[in-house]
């Protein structure tokens, strides 16, 4: 096969060397046979925009893209899915013959993922820590799996306020929970430095699933906390590789199988 027959994506954020990417989509691509090249491209904090021109005319057919550009994806983007419009961030960017075209994935691989988990979600009370981009990027497919009611909370109440508001979920204040919730959600950062995100007491109960965004070799301070609790715990993996599925199957009409590019990147953590 010759080079001009490879397909070229990437990935462009800043910084990007932790980036597992390339090795989810070329593990999709042998899984799919087909004919692409992935790689890492750190892009200049004030230059997204140019640089996507620039990889475009290289022949570039579409980028996934991660912190700090997604807002400015959003903006790039001629044209925008609705998940992506209701995110007002964009992780997937395709050329087509009308433009670049925005998907935001992220929520749909939160959704594959806690559907593989067995998460309860249709019909299920499910609380959002975070009032973030993270956290607006899942509301709309959380709500199209079927979630009975849906809850923010937030250490800034403003925040939640307004998230919940432009929704039109409901706020859960930090303090205590009523009722314990079917899954929560963290889709905070808090675990980055060891701690816990504002969790209130009884949101967690032993019937309760708690899923972190964040991933890593060992459990979150999140997770530990709720498995205390004796709840179900997952951490966020999955979900890095179910959005990546979903941009590939985008980019390319092929859905690859999530399952054993799962399993190879959590064998890689632990050793």
């Amino acid at each position: 096969m010759s080079a001009s027959a490879v397909d070229r994506y990437a990935v462009l954020g800043n910084p990007i060397a932790h980036s597992k990417s390339p090795a989810i989509h070329t593990a999709f691509a042998a899984q799919t046979a087909q004919p692409l090249s992935y790689e890492r491209i750190e892009v200049p904090l004030d230059a997204f925009a140019a640089r996507v021109g620039e990889l475009i005319r290289a022949g570039f057919r579409g980028f996934n893209v991660t912190v700090p550009f997604k807002e400015q994806a959003f903006t790039l983007a001629q044209h925008c899915t609705p998940r992506a419009r209701a995110a007002g961030a964009v992780n997937t960017l395709m050329a087509t013959a009308d433009g670049l075209l925005g998907d935001n994935t992220d929520g749909a691989g939160l959704v594959a993922d806690l559907r593989r988990l067995g998460a309860p979600l249709a019909g299920a009370r499910v609380l959002l820590l975070g009032a973030g981009g993270a956290s607006r990027g899942v509301i709309l497919p959380l709500r199209d799996a079927g979630v009975a009611e849906l809850a923010i909370c937030n250490r800034t109440a403003d925040k939640a306020l307004t998230l919940a508001s432009e929704f039109g979920t409901a706020v859960q204040e930090p303090a205590s929970a009523d009722t314990p919730y079917d899954v929560v959600i963290n889709a905070t950062s808090a675990g980055l430095a060891g701690a816990l995100p504002p969790l209130p007491a009884g949101a967690v109960a032993a019937h309760s699933f708690a899923y972190d965004m964040l991933y890593g070799a060992q459990p979150t301070a999140f997770m530990q906390h709720c498995a205390a609790l004796g709840a179900r715990t997952a951490d966020g993996l999955g979900m890095l590789v179910g959005q990546a599925a979903e941009s590939f199957a985008l980019w390319r009409g092929v859905r690859p199988d999530a399952a054993p590019v799962l399993e190879q990147l959590r064998a890689a953590m632990k050793a």
